[in-house]
């Protein structure tokens, strides 16, 4: 595997590369998730290219900016063993230089959901995927569904600013008793995780109950209480979205996910489940 670091240029190093490129960005503190995407990717692709940048633009003051975990050297031992061909480490530096100004900001789709309850959020994930997807000149990136609503605020940007990549979800991958993993997993005592599993229970039962016919407020106020029931100490949202627009249903149409973001002990967890 071919490291690059801050400093370094990416894009002479993709010039050089043969055959088609997919790229896998993260923040780092991979998990298997992480790595199913590399495996994704393998298949998409001739080579394969990941990045970890840890992008400040996209938490807000009050966030996990400096506890976010960091695990370099575990890290580039995954990618390696996953078969991954390239890495780029960006430093702040390489992709917001002195007098950096600009946002790319996806109105619309961006405004609900995370987007209201991070403000700033999208427009920094849009900016540092912009970012990469320009220097290392992908064919296909590939994105978790887990953060669905990234996802369609990725692709929408890419097709709005006619970017040469096609952009592919690939479904959540989930521990054993059916949380989706996560990074930030790792704040969880062992007591918030054991409680933490009726996070995608209450989705899998609220799905379940709408496709039998339940009324869709019925479904969600179930799943909410449920929430809380658990020892979730607050629900930023349960709502039924239209998958394409992420505008919210109250009745059933053809293709829909449950979305959810709550919170247990100091950790906010995202998760949601097609429907």
């Amino acid at each position: 595997m071919q490291i690059i670091r801050a400093g370094e240029d990416v894009t002479a190093v993709r010039r050089a590369l043969r055959g088609t490129l997919a790229l896998v960005p993260t923040m780092g503190a991979l998990h298997a998730g992480h790595l199913r995407l590399v495996q994704e990717a393998k298949r998409q692709a001739e080579r394969v290219a990941a990045t970890i940048f840890v992008n400040p633009l996209q938490f807000g003051p009050d966030e996990d900016l400096g506890r976010y975990p960091r695990q370099e050297a575990r890290d580039l031992r995954l990618l390696e063993e996953a078969g991954c061909d390239l890495l780029w480490l960006p430093g702040a530096g390489d992709l917001y230089p002195d007098g950096f100004a600009t946002s790319v900001s996806v109105t619309g789709i961006s405004e609900r959901w995370e987007g209201e309850a991070r403000p700033g959020h999208f427009a920094g994930v849009a900016t540092v995927v912009a970012k990469l997807l320009i220097a290392v000149a992908p064919d296909v990136a590939l994105f978790g569904e887990k953060d669905f609503q990234q996802l369609a605020v990725i692709r929408r940007m890419v097709r709005d600013l006619s970017l040469p990549v096609e952009i592919v979800g690939v479904p959540t991958v989930r521990d054993e008793d059916g949380l989706a993993l996560s990074s930030r997993n790792a704040y969880l005592s062992d007591e918030e995780r054991a409680r933490s599993v009726a996070l995608p229970r209450a989705l899998a039962e609220a799905a379940e109950a709408i496709r039998g016919g339940r009324a869709v407020e019925g479904a969600l106020a179930e799943g909410r209480g449920r929430l809380l029931e658990a020892g979730f100490s607050g629900i930023d949202y349960f709502a039924l979205v239209d998958a394409a627009s992420l505008e919210p249903l109250t009745e059933v149409r053809a293709e829909m996910r449950l979305i959810v973001a709550a919170v247990i002990g100091p950790t906010r967890l995202i998760d949601n489940f097609p429907v």
